[in-house]
């Protein structure tokens, strides 16, 4: 059997998103039907979780089932948990909203270790992205975190998982709302230039993507809610606007990662469901 991780991401869960609902049933089914080793959902896993409990509840509740038996892995994201000021200014990441990320999922950050009966030797590692560039408290502690994670790797390769990817173009990028912020790259610095890492793995771009720098391949997981319209993501590559889930088979010194959207799913523009999800402000 081989050692296979299934992520999927920004599936902006909450109790009037039906569409979203009927989406993560289908990947549901197939990861059912042959569930992998592990399930990372790579943040915004609920629609308003920021301020809604109930939204954060549902998706707790929807990703559970979804695992199974199987470990689940789960990321913060910026509806999640409110993120940098500058991107979310009426919801900006705190204490207080952290605090709630930990009562219903515990950690924001992950690491586990999985080994396949080929020898197969892998860590994942998962950060919150979400504090990164905040100058938070919180932020210094998963920067210590993440030095303790690099250790005693021994023959292990890295697969990390993140919900805003760390660039957009290259670790130079200005600030946007797409992408971990400048002063935040810092702290990824030791992973990104790990020569054990293989995989960089996130979401929030609703679109996927991919693209190979040396021996580390950077995915970008399609959503399994809605895609974006071009026109609000200025500057972003071109990637396919497509709903599902990434399937990654980790091999001994490398990732085989494939986009699986199951017959039915659909991923409309956000304008198309902007009523059930993010009404406009009058």
């Amino acid at each position: 059997m081989p050692l296979i991780v299934a992520q999927i991401s920004d599936s902006h869960l909450g109790p009037r998103t039906t569409v979203f609902q009927a989406n993560m049933a289908r990947i549901e089914a197939v990861l059912h039907a042959a569930p992998p080793q592990a399930l990372v959902a790579s943040g915004d896993v609920s629609l308003d979780g920021a301020d809604r409990d109930a939204d954060l509840s549902f998706a707790a509740a929807a990703l559970r089932r979804m695992a199974g038996a199987v470990p689940l892995l789960v990321l913060p994201g910026n509806h999640d948990v409110g993120s940098d000021a500058r991107s979310m200014p009426t919801q900006p990441v705190d204490a207080a909203r952290m605090a709630r990320w930990a009562a219903e999922f515990g950690l924001d950050r992950f690491v586990l270790d999985l080994d396949g009966p080929g020898g197969e030797a892998w860590r994942l590692v998962g950060l919150n992205t979400e504090i990164m560039g905040t100058g938070m408290a919180e932020e210094g502690a998963q920067a210590e975190w993440l030095a303790q994670a690099l250790e005693g790797l021994g023959r292990r390769r890295i697969a990390a998982f993140l919900h805003k990817p760390a660039f957009i173009g290259g670790m130079d990028d200005p600030f946007d709302y797409w992408s971990v912020p400048p002063e935040g790259r810092f702290a990824l610095a030791p992973l990104l230039a790990h020569p054990a890492l293989r995989l960089v793995a996130s979401g929030h771009l609703h679109m996927h993507r991919m693209e190979r720098r040396g021996e580390v391949v950077f995915a970008w997981c399609p959503p399994a809610s809605f895609v974006c319209e071009p026109e609000i993501q200025p500057g972003v590559p071109a990637g396919d606007r497509i709903g599902g889930f990434l399937r990654h088979t980790l091999h001994a010194d490398h990732v085989e990662t494939e986009l699986v959207s199951p017959p039915g799913l659909r991923a409309p523009y956000l304008e198309e469901v902007r009523a059930e999800s993010y009404p406009r402000q009058e």
